[in-house]
């Protein structure tokens, strides 16, 4: 049986070990025609994810955790410059490939990771049996582990959305056009991909800019929209309107 005390100084000794690699990031939200004039333009110039479908796009999947407090949307809303996030991802309906992720933001700048998880491994986790964690030797499932038993850190937001990525490799840009942001009632309804989603917001795009040390000029160019500044947005605030 392990310590849970050793197990967790081992975690941060693995967590001081982790280099962070801050990221740019940027966000705006954009109307119906805004979309369709810079999506046009982007596809153009850039390359499509390679996991997009025929029409170039793919539909992610989180779930989002959160205190009994709303510590993460209170800090959100509040726009607190240094804070974290966890949540657990998949794709296209695909429950063979879940991930694990933890992102960490810095005014602009935001540095993220991330570890596989299985469908059991999940579904454990939605019932709140997390022991297995504690026995992974993964630092960032037993900094999940101590925060869910520490902070009360719990499953809380389902986001479900289409996404639609460009990349550009010089900078390391990636450019992503999230449409159709909608939400379930339950955390419990997660990994049903049939499960019956709300609409969050349709009147807008969530659309990204995220770059490692410098924006390369056919970007800035690509992305300008006329009269739109980039301004704080989050897809976890918007759907926790619900609760």
């Amino acid at each position: 049986m392990i310590d849970e005390e050793v197990a967790v100084k081992e975690w941060v000794t693995m967590k001081e070990k982790q280099p962070m690699k801050l990221r740019h990031e940027y966000k705006f939200s954009i109307n119906e025609a805004d979309d369709y004039i810079v999506s046009n333009r982007l596809r153009k110039l850039f390359k499509q994810d390679e996991f997009a479908d025929e029409f170039g796009n793919y539909r992610v999947s989180s779930l989002y955790f959160d205190t009994p407090n709303d510590k993460a949307l209170r800090q959100k809303l509040d726009g607190v410059s240094e804070r974290e996030k966890f949540r657990i991802r998949y794709y296209n309906d695909d429950l063979s490939f879940i991930r694990l992720e933890k992102k960490i933001k810095k005014a602009h700048l935001n540095a993220k990771f991330n570890t596989m998880l299985s469908k059991d491994d999940v579904e454990k986790i939605i019932k709140g049996d997390i022991d297995f964690l504690l026995h992974s030797k993964d630092a960032l499932k037993i900094e999940l582990y101590s925060k869910m038993r520490g902070q009360l850190l719990k499953p809380i937001s389902i986001v479900t959305y289409e996404r639609e990525a460009f990349q550009y490799i010089p900078g390391n840009v990636r450019i992503t056009v999230d449409r159709n942001v909608r939400t379930t009632l339950s955390p419990k309804h997660f990994l049903d991909v049939d499960a019956v989603h709300m609409d969050v917001e349709r009147d807008f795009t969530i659309f990204e800019v995220k770059y490692d040390n410098f924006l390369p000029e056919i970007v800035k160019l690509a992305v300008q929209i006329p009269d739109r500044q980039a301004h704080e947005n989050s897809k976890y605030a918007l759907s926790r309107r619900f609760d």
